[in-house]
């Protein structure tokens, strides 16, 4: 506790600036020396991809060098240059909170962007699990609107993401691609990736439209009875693309273009966390609290519970069908089997684990189970015995999720030392 203490009041002001650029920093001496010289001397075969735990898990006698590398290349450079870079930075913060916040957000987001870039593109590896990480946090903050402000549990998640992937898959393979099962491109292939943002927009709304299918019988009922008819969705939605061979039917559909790299899915994932923070915090964000805690007080009080919550599903539908369709540009290859009650179980895992009415703790879930779902890959099937104590032990001493009922606050994030000490 002592040391957690000396932690806290050594580093409580610095600013994110400075710690952006120490994981720059980091990021940046791994990209140029960790493969020549920090892991071949510290007996390395190759630079760890997941800060070493793949490699512990599969060769114990290079835990000591794993660790070792992870101290070398990330935690003594992050905490060195956050520290020492504090004197500076801490004025530049300053100068920033004068300016309008957009620009000091879009200025750390750049610097983030960047820092991930050059992170992820240390082998195709870390690119791939990157990409399909922000697609998760999409997922997961999208479940939030329903099954956390709602207050709903709903199941139908992997059928709205069924739909925006085979949605905008047709439509890029009708439009764009030379596909032996849609034939020759209906237009140049050049206008492909300018042509993809509209595609992915029709693809959620096809999944919001979907989402109508749920709404409109379910909210009659509560509880249970959503969650029966949600679940109930999913598998019809998975059973009709199963039989619509003009979709490619069981085989699937594969051949998508590559238009969904690392910075178009970053673009999309900020989108999302600004666009449904806004909405939860708008006043219909507020509406959907007052129903979620008591539906009936609502009602006298001239809230629209139904139209309320219709809405909320409609949204979150719409961001799940987005993610569904980027989902599908990166894998370039989709099949019924990949929106089943496995893909159900890592959606409620990530909500549940990361934290209910929280958007910093569906980012945080999303995070935490994906990464953890790879470094536990080589334990193959203890690795599902692992994540679901895990997630019970949370559960149990934290019912609502380890980040829960908290919002995004850009201002304090980025504040400076002088704020900081005043408590602002």
């Amino acid at each position: 506790m002592e040391i957690a203490k000396k932690f806290k009041n050594t580093f409580s002001t610095v600013p994110m600036l400075s710690w952006l650029l120490g994981t720059l920093t980091a990021v940046a001496i791994e990209y140029f020396w960790g493969y020549d010289y920090i892991s071949y001397y510290l007996g390395l075969s190759k630079i760890p991809v997941l800060f070493g735990a793949l490699i512990m898990l599969k060769e114990p006698m290079m835990i000591p060098g794993a660790i070792g590398y992870d101290l070398i290349v990330y935690v003594i450079p992050i905490l060195l240059i956050a520290k020492t870079t504090a004197f500076f930075t801490n004025p530049v913060a300053a100068i920033l909170e004068k300016m309008p916040l957009w620009f000091s957000v879009i200025l750390h987001l750049l610097l983030f962007y960047y820092t991930l870039h050059l992170w992820a593109g240390i082998n195709d590896y870390r690119n791939i699990i990157v990409r399909l990480t922000l697609i998760s946090i999409i997922l997961t903050i999208s479940i939030n609107v329903i099954n956390g402000y709602q207050g709903e549990f709903s199941c139908s998640h992997p059928g709205f993401m069924a739909i925006g992937a085979y949605v905008s898959s047709a439509l890029t393979l009708f439009l764009f691609a030379n596909d032996k099962m849609f034939g020759t491109a209906l237009l140049p292939q050049e206008l492909g990736p300018w042509g993809f943002p509209f595609i992915l927009i029709a693809g959620g709304i096809a999944a919001s439209l979907g989402s109508l299918l749920v709404a409109i019988p379910s909210f009659k009922t509560r509880g249970d009875y959503l969650a029966i008819i949600s679940l109930a969705f999913m598998f019809i939605v998975k059973s009709a693309v199963e039989n619509l061979n003009v979709i490619g039917g069981a085989r699937g559909m594969g051949g998508q273009p590559e238009y969904a790299p690392l910075p178009i899915i970053f673009i999309w994932t900020i989108i999302c966390i600004w666009v449904i923070h806004n909405f939860v915090t708008s006043i219909m964000g507020k509406a959907l609290n007052a129903v979620r805690d008591d539906e009936a007080a609502s009602e006298s009080m001239t809230v629209k519970t139904r139209k309320t919550k219709m809405t909320a599903f409609m949204f979150g539908a719409f961001w799940a069908g987005i993610a569904g369709g980027l989902f599908a540009h990166v894998i370039a290859y989709i099949n019924p089997g990949m929106f089943s009650i496995n893909r159900l179980a890592e959606i409620l895992a990530m909500v549940y684990f990361g934290g209910l009415n929280s958007i910093v703790g569906s980012i945080v879930g999303a995070v935490s189970i994906n990464i953890l779902g790879e470094a536990l890959r080589p334990l193959e099937l203890f690795k599902w015995i692992i994540i679901p104590l895990i997630l019970i032990f949370v559960m149990i001493f934290r019912p609502y999720g380890l980040i829960s009922f908290k919002e995004i606050n850009a201002k304090r994030l980025l504040r400076s030392k002088h704020k900081r000490e005043q408590g602002v």
